[in-house]
């Protein structure tokens, strides 16, 4: 394929409409008890899709980065796919602390590590994790957000 200078001709305004589309797009997959294997194809790559966009979107911020890595640890967590949730959880909180995020997303990156070490069958850091996710969530400024947090901890 030749490169004619244009490597991105979508607009940051259609970047913004495909990562929310897609993130959307991941989120009724997973919400499927049984998904066939193109099903779980394309959920993979919308995940990544998602997050992608969502670095060249209208209104982009370290938010947006950070949550869609979480959908991507998320997403991997669910299929059971332990090195690559923990990957992407790690991107969660490398985001959170280099920007300074905290509140709700905050303590979805230490959801997501949580998840991710349950996954990965290491019980003491999923112990360690969920500790820091019930801390931080204690912060969270909505009482919405706060109990959707401790009902996904719930999971774990």
């Amino acid at each position: 394929m030749a490169d004619d200078g244009q490597a991105d001709s979508l607009t940051p305004e259609q970047h913004r409409v495909l990562g929310v589309d897609l993130f959307n797009l991941v989120w009724t997959l997973l919400g499927r008890p049984d998904r066939t294997p193109a099903e779980i194809d394309t959920m993979i790559h919308a995940a990544h899709a998602s997050r992608h966009h969502w670095a060249s979107a209208a209104g982009s911020t370290p938010n947006h980065l950070a949550r869609g890595e979480w959908q991507c640890s998320r997403m991997y967590a669910v299929l059971r796919r332990a090195e690559p949730a923990l990957w992407h959880a790690r991107r969660v909180l490398e985001s959170c602390e280099a920007s300074g995020i905290g509140d709700w997303d905050l303590a979805y990156a230490y959801e997501a590590l949580a998840r991710a070490t349950r996954v990965a069958g290491d019980d003491a850091a999923t112990e360690r994790w969920l500790a820091k996710a019930r801390a931080a969530g204690d912060a969270i400024a909505e009482a919405d957000d706060r109990d959707l947090l401790l009902g996904d901890l719930q999971t774990i």
